[in-house]
């Protein structure tokens, strides 16, 4: 009885734990573009109307400061294996 009873609350704790940690991941979507500058999308002023990204982009974090390297495609191909 004392091991059916240690079990279940193992158990338990256990299951609660993965759906408190579950809860608390960040919802993240991560747009690649090829051959885009910053101000071509309309919510950075852009003449390009881009009605969705723009929605994207006030409801959620906008980044104005970022680097580039001088060849795009190893950070694309590593991006889109996962093997960064």
């Amino acid at each position: 009885m004392k091991f059916s009873r240690l079990c279940h609350c193992m158990l338990v704790a256990i299951f609660s734990a993965g759906a408190a940690l579950g809860a608390s991941r960040p919802n993240i979507i991560l747009i690649i573009s090829d051959d885009m500058g910053y101000s071509d999308l309309g919510c950075y002023g852009g003449e390009i109307e881009t009605p969705a990204l723009d929605a994207i982009a006030a409801s959620g974090l906008r980044f104005t400061n970022y680097y580039v390297n001088n060849m795009c495609w190893p950070t694309r191909a590593s991006l889109m294996t996962s093997l960064y």
